[in-house]
């Protein structure tokens, strides 16, 4: 068998070894080898070249200069952008685990602090001042569910008046992550429910504490919108709020 290419670059076709019945009969009787075809029988045999040498001396792969390089050349310069490519994502995994190692020290910090809270209003300060200077977050908050919504060292707000301003960002158990509109983020984080001080939205992080019920929310915010997005990982404000979740009624039942 013989395999030929046109002057404009078609991809080769097999034809006939027999020569006795004329070009008519090679073309009625020849298989068209389609650029796919000559893929898939490189990927299902990726030792041809080696098996057959001599053709690298056939094969040239052109630059968008137009010069050529060999197979081997090419082959180099592929591998060494994979290596600065796996270099860049080593560069970003090794700048996650750095910023984790920071997170988790800031986290230990934080539980130690509010176990030595001894009331409602210490566990509060403690997680609004730990979250604005140790994890440097631009805006904090604390709600706590209650009927007796007066004039407190914390923040209390009834449920009823959470789910009227925020009631789809509390259907679950689980931390919700994006953007807000201005009357969600100005509910979250003004100390008052009724005021807003804010002129426009912007992104946050927020867990429910919720054991069997509602007993409140913890949050975290941006005036950017894109800080806090839904692929973010929540599991450092998930541990804070389980060991809130836990304090919570025993300081609670201290102060009654």
């Amino acid at each position: 068998m013989s395999a030929s290419k046109d002057k404009a670059g078609a991809a080769p076709a097999v034809v006939s070894s027999s020569r006795a019945t004329g070009a008519q009969s090679n073309n009625s009787r020849g298989t068209e080898l389609t650029d796919e075809a000559v893929r898939e029988f490189l990927k299902d045999n990726g030792d041809f070249l080696q098996r057959n040498p001599d053709l690298l001396d056939h094969l040239h792969v052109s630059h968008a200069s137009g010069s050529a390089v060999s197979l081997v050349e090419k082959q180099v310069s592929v591998l060494r952008e994979r290596n600065v490519d796996i270099r860049h994502r080593l560069k970003t995994l090794t700048t996650n685990a750095r910023e984790n190692d920071k997170l988790f020290e800031q986290t230990r910090a934080l539980v130690v602090r509010l176990l030595e809270a001894d009331s409602v209003a210490d566990l509060y300060h403690a997680f609004n001042q730990a979250m604005q200077k140790g994890f440097e977050v631009e805006f904090a908050s604390m709600i706590l569910f209650g009927d007796n919504t007066d004039e407190k060292d914390y923040r209390v707000d009834t449920a009823d008046s959470a789910k009227a301003h925020i009631g789809a960002l509390l259907s679950g158990r689980k931390a919700i992550c994006g953007a807000l509109r201005k009357e969600e983020f100005s509910y979250l984080f003004s100390r008052g429910s009724g005021t807003h001080q804010f002129h426009q939205g912007g992104s946050a992080a927020i867990m429910p504490l919720t054991d069997g019920a509602q007993l409140g929310l913890i949050a975290v915010g941006s005036s950017d919108a894109n800080r806090f997005t839904s692929d973010m990982g929540t599991l450092f404000l998930a541990h804070i709020a389980d060991v809130i979740l836990r304090l919570l009624p025993r300081l609670s039942r201290a102060e009654a």
